[in-house]
């Protein structure tokens, strides 16, 4: 194969159908790690269209993810926002330990803080934070206070209340 031959699997994710992709997955396992490394590449259009295939093929807490882990959360910064997204649906399926989770919950803020990104992107760091906060109920006040007008005004008003129902659950069942 020669340096600009696409793969069966890049092939396949930018010429496929969402289901035609997973059927594939699952009558060639043998692909998962490609489409990890895929995943995690910045090989574009693939890389994006391979964690978008990635989180909704993967278990939960997938035992083939989570060696990837760290690089996971090593090049969340790194990635453009469709990308950056999808990388957060598969981290929002995956158990952390609290390194990883201090790290992430870091990155999910500084994309958080900006609030022209692209709001999918931004609530999925938001659910994430908030996750992390569950476990680290010391960290509430310092999502709470990333509520303000500032950072929710540029936002639709169904993500609004999907942030006012995260932050409602979150201090209901920590307070």
């Amino acid at each position: 194969m020669t340096k600009n031959e696409e793969t069966k699997l890049e092939h396949l994710l930018t010429n496929s159908h969402k289901a035609e992709m997973i059927a594939y997955m699952e009558s060639h396992p043998g692909d998962f790690t490609e489409v990890i490394k895929l995943a995690i590449a910045d090989k574009q259009p693939y890389s994006w269209r391979a964690s978008w295939l990635l989180w909704s093929c993967m278990d939960k807490n997938d035992k083939r993810v989570s060696r990837y882990l760290k690089k996971l959360i090593d090049i969340l910064p790194e990635r453009k926002d469709n990308q950056q997204r999808e990388l957060l649906m598969i981290l929002q399926r995956m158990e952390l330990n609290e390194e990883y989770e201090g790290q992430l919950f870091d990155t999910c803020t500084k994309i958080w803080e900006q609030v022209g990104k692209n709001p999918s992107l931004r609530c999925n760091a938001f659910k994430l934070m908030v996750s992390i906060s569950k476990k680290h109920p010391d960290l509430i006040g310092e999502i709470n206070s990333l509520t303000e007008s500032y950072y929710t005004d540029t936002l639709s008003d169904s993500v609004k209340k999907s942030i006012t129902k995260l932050m409602y659950d979150l201090t209901k069942t920590n307070y």
